[in-house]
């Protein structure tokens, strides 16, 4: 039950008693004994169970068994997810390994990359976000990880998912074959394939949470509301004011969306502090508010999914859930963030009617126990009138609004579970009004032509019916076609059409970024041209005189009928192509000359001929990549034997 129960040495148990780590939990009660064998573990226990301790512990204690020094250079190796996570586990680190001689360091990106690299080569333990790490094996002379003792990812399966599948091959391949692995996460994956991409050798499956009743906390209280789009901010707010004495976290679903509701939460002052953490701020400011967070005891943190994984913020009350989470796993790592070890908790979830019934049964396959509650009418407190003055009045903020309300549409829209995200549906105006918007910025990722097409079909079918039988009897002549469509063009041009062909009054402001600097929070286009839906292509609409030009406005003039017999006309008069194939000597040859139907007949089966043109390419294959394999290492050896030389060059002045 408790740590000194366990055969540690004595700098790693002085180490847990100063850091007032005592009593073992469940996931740590099982995974450490196993680790310390030397055994390949995968842990899975719910969110707030110390599966931190699960694997530094091991960590320190294999390295201290080995006598592992300076000299041997690295001998474990931490991976996690988010610069957040790797700051917490570095501090836990810290904390209980104060008395054991390793040298350990903290790799994240937003660091000076230079610093780091004059350090990384002399580290026992790193702690390290994949693509830093990544970055370090690519140009780091003299970093290599040749006799790594232990490998661990914490929530693995977040590391092995898409977003960092191609990072974590490329770092594998670096890594010696002969090592232990320990996976760690509160949804833990058995995926045959990705196990066998991290080398694992029968692995030990330490899943505390298995078998209970349910996949969160016990002491974890868990609702949903159903409410319209444009009433979710008039619901926080209104949340907010009521629990003035709780520390929250808010989660949204994109940048955008935390630093607007974050500006103008500050403006409307709800009487408790005000936070936000997202991914486009810069690592010391994200410290810095994770730091103030945690040692607060009445805030308010609006943050994305940034902060869904790992972190352990102190005393957090109520966790909210502002947009629909994209899985029921994400949804467990959300509510993970409060109700951790024996201390109580509250979740709200707040879902769209298109989104409700399908998400709740999400959940209940998941084993999540949630439920329905209702919010009273006279209790919620409206800021759309307050948001709309702050528009009017602050550029700044309209801009935001505009911003996150691009960014909210296009995250639903990008959603790959359709059942449950429906773009289409949402009230796009009512929504744009409810942020203090005059109306809804312009953006074409849905497909508005199909949405019209079908309500619209009715009513055109007998009018496509008509056209195709006159096109057909040859009753419409070239003269007639250029002037109707001479005409569809006079009618379409209206006095409003032509203003707006003029400038589209819903796209984002193109000059306003000049006036606004997004520094401190790096909100400059450059970086956020993901939002950027519409984009100018061409900057100088200024005609040119050439004859080339003359020409293509001569064929844009062109009735349509005129354009397809030019074409026809041009491809007759065209030589027709002769299609050649090559053999393996680089001599061309027609494409049936190669062998005819008697001699492939007369050399076997076609079977037969199949498997052993596949057998014998795979072997070629396999020793042209053992060749190639050789040959890559060879050039990464000598890359960094090259820049070793040159540093040790600049360093001693030779």
């Amino acid at each position: 039950k408790y740590f000194a129960d366990l055969p540690l040495t004595s700098k790693t148990q002085n180490g847990l008693k100063k850091a007032n780590f005592r009593q073992l939990t469940v996931i740590q009660r099982k995974a450490i004994p196993l680790a310390l064998a030397k055994r390949d573990v995968l842990g899975a226990a719910k969110t707030g169970s110390g599966k931190t301790l699960s694997f530094l512990v091991p960590v320190l204690e294999i390295l201290h068994r080995e006598q592992w020094n300076t000299e041997d250079g690295l001998g474990a190796l931490i991976i996690s997810p988010t610069r957040e996570l790797a700051v917490q586990i570095f501090e836990v680190l810290k904390k209980i390994g104060r008395e054991h001689a390793f040298s350990a360091g903290l790799i994240i990106g937003g660091k000076d990359f230079k610093i780091e690299q004059e350090r990384v080569t002399r580290m026992n333990i790193l702690v390290a976000t994949p693509g830093r790490l990544l970055q370090h094996m690519d140009q780091s002379a003299g970093f290599n990880c040749d006799n790594l003792q232990v490998l661990v990812l914490d929530e693995a399966d977040r590391i092995m998912d898409m977003g960092f599948q191609k990072t974590v091959n490329a770092i594998v391949e670096n890594l010696p074959r002969h090592r232990q692995t320990l996976l760690f996460s509160a949804t833990q994956t058995r995926s045959v394939k990705d196990l066998a991409r991290l080398s694992l050798k029968d692995p030990e499956y330490v899943a505390v949470h298995e078998k209970a009743e349910f996949s969160t906390p016990q002491n974890l209280t868990q609702h949903y509301v159903v409410a319209e789009l444009p009433k979710k901010l008039d619901i926080l707010y209104s949340f907010v004011k009521s629990h003035l004495k709780s520390k929250t976290i808010v989660f949204v679903s994109s940048c955008k969306q935390a630093r607007f509701i974050y500006e103008a939460f500050c403006k409307l002052q709800p009487g408790v502090p005000i936070l936000h953490l997202h991914g486009k701020q810069k690592q010391t400011k994200r410290v810095d508010i994770f730091r103030s967070f945690t040692s607060s005891q009445h805030a308010v943190l609006i943050c994305t999914d940034i902060a869904a994984r790992g972190l352990d913020f102190p005393a957090v009350d109520w966790v909210i859930q502002l947009d629909c989470p994209e899985d029921p796993e994400t949804y467990i790592h959300r509510v993970g963030r409060t109700a951790r070890f024996d201390a109580e908790g509250h979740a709200l979830l707040i879902l769209l009617p298109t989104e409700a019934e399908v998400m709740v049964e999400e959940l209940k396959k998941k084993r999540v126990p949630i439920e329905e509650i209702k919010i009273k009418a006279s209790k919620q407190q409206s800021i759309q009138k307050q948001l709309q003055s702050f528009c009017f009045n602050d550029p700044e903020i309209k801009y935001l609004g505009q911003r996150a309300f691009v960014a909210y549409m296009r995250s639903v829209y990008l959603q790959r579970n359709k059942k449950i995200f429906k773009a289409a549906e949402l009230p796009a105006d009512d929504f744009a009004h409810s942020l203090g918007l005059a109306g809804a910025p312009k953006i074409k990722f849905i497909k508005k032509g199909e949405v019209k097409a079908s309500s619209k079909a009715d009513k055109t079918n007998e009018e496509i019916n008509k056209k195709v039988a006159e096109a057909k009897e040859g009753a419409i002549d070239e003269e007639s076609e250029e002037e109707n469509e001479e005409e569809e063009e006079e009618t379409s041009k209206t006095k409003y059409d032509r203003m707006f062909q003029r400038k589209n009054q819903g796209i984002l402001s193109e000059h306003y970024n000049k006036l606004v600097d997004y520094a401190g929070d790096k909100m400059d286009v450059d970086e956020d041209n993901d939002d950027d839906f519409m984009k100018l292509e061409r900057v100088d609409h200024a005609l040119s005189d050439s004859d080339e030009d003359i020409k293509d406005a001569d064929q844009a003039n062109m009735s349509k009928r005129q354009a397809k017999l030019t074409k026809k006309d041009l491809a007759k008069k065209l030589p027709k192509g002769e299609r050649l194939v090559f053999d393996e000597e680089g001599k061309p040859h027609q494409l049936y000359e190669m062998q005819d139907e008697k001699s492939f007949l007369a050399a076997g089966d076609a079977k037969t001929q199949i498997s052993q043109f596949i057998s014998e390419t795979g072997e070629l294959m396999k020793e042209a990549d053992k060749d190639d394999k050789k040959l890559a290492s060879q050039k990464r050896r000598e890359k960094k034997m090259k820049k070793k030389l040159s540093e040790e060059v600049s360093r001693y002045n030779i």
